[in-house]
């Protein structure tokens, strides 16, 4: 396992009617973020490899109900993309750190050879995924769930019951990932007491800074021009590619950027750049009057296409097969069709 949407303005959020059509469709929509997300998250990028397709069942309950539990809660505190980036740094700590104990593993993934393994955790493998959990495996699916399904706003899926139950399935899916995946590749390995202690520490405090701490969203619009929809979709394409060519081993190598020992540091530093670059411009754009929902597609759309693209190079020439190369570039295809279709959708007045 491995492992943007706009942290702006968020769609409208006018009064659905209540009764049983509006309660169906938030279903709907809770449903649609939990199937969404370990498609996006493993099966586009090639994580899982196309001829295993069938293991996305499994990671289900990590995945859709651990990051839907991240949308339900930030929208019932009222907060907004900032909180929501928080969480799903979080939610990769629970996943990598806990569940998978990769971040500290010396064998599983070959996460060690990325570099810089300092105090027993692997900074470079952690950097990557970190910055992957956060957009690929939270935001990109909630904004682009929100987008289909923009007629309910900000409300919340979930009733209370929901929530509680996406909560401990949460709970069930990490658990399912730490006696699945690491007893079968990485036999015998325990990661530490006290990092396992400060991770869960650490996702804890995330979750109070990130629901408690952290202001409510009420951006304050401008009209600052925003430039053509093509030209986002193009640079978060770019922007994309650019961070995962950066941050990952491409090629059957064993350190990102076919770096050299510590000088991973090198990379790592312009990915954190990159990452911050993005997050400034979509704060700036989203925050415009002239910002539109096909402005949001095409940011996710752009960064979708390039995280497939990318992720060929990346994961399947690793005991991979012409299979799965080919599995990515149709899905890649695929991809494109379907964000082409949904914006003519968005066109129709």
């Amino acid at each position: 396992m491995h492992r943007l949407a706009s942290p702006g303005v968020d769609s409208s959020s006018a009064p659905v009617e209540e009764g049983h059509g509006s309660r169906a469709g938030r279903r709907g929509a809770a449903w649609t973020l939990i199937v969404l997300t370990p498609l996006i998250a493993e099966l586009s990028f090639g994580s899982t490899p196309i001829r295993w397709g069938y293991l996305v069942l499994l990671w289900i309950p990590v995945y859709g109900s651990g990051v839907l539990l991240i949308r339900e809660l930030v929208r019932r505190a009222g907060r907004g993309w900032p909180s929501i980036l928080l969480l799903g740094f979080g939610y990769g700590l629970l996943e990598d750190g806990v569940g998978l104990q990769a971040l500290t593993s010396p064998n599983l993934y070959g996460a060690a050879d990325w570099g810089l393994r300092v105090a027993g955790v692997n900074l470079a493998y952690w950097e990557a995924t970190a910055i992957y959990h956060v957009v690929f495996s939270a935001a990109v699916p909630i904004a682009l769930t929100e987008l289909i399904f923009a007629r309910h706003g900000r409300r919340p899926y979930l009733r209370s019951g929901g929530l509680v139950l996406a909560a401990v399935v949460t709970v069930l899916g990490v658990l399912v990932l730490r006696f699945t995946v690491p007893i079968a590749q990485d036999a015998g390995y325990q990661a530490p007491l006290p990092f396992l202690i400060g991770a869960v520490t650490a996702v804890i405090l995330l979750g109070l800074v990130a629901l408690r701490v952290l202001p409510r969203w009420h951006p304050s619009p401008t009209d600052r021009p925003v430039g053509p929809v093509g030209g986002w979709a193009v640079a978060a394409f770019l922007a994309t590619a650019g961070y995962l060519v950066l941050s990952h081993p491409m090629f059957g190598a064993t350190q990102p950027a076919f770096a050299h020992g510590d000088l991973v540091a090198v990379p790592m530093v312009a990915v954190v750049v990159l990452a911050a670059g993005c997050l400034i411009v979509l704060s700036v754009a989203g925050r415009s009057s002239r910002w539109t929902d096909r402005h949001r597609l095409a940011v996710i759309g752009g960064a979708l296409v390039g995280h497939t693209v990318a992720g060929i190079p990346i994961t399947a020439f690793v005991e991979r097969t012409v299979v799965d190369r080919v599995g990515l570039g149709l899905i890649a295809v695929i991809t494109v069709i379907g964000l082409v279709l949904f914006d003519r959708r968005l066109r129709k007045p």
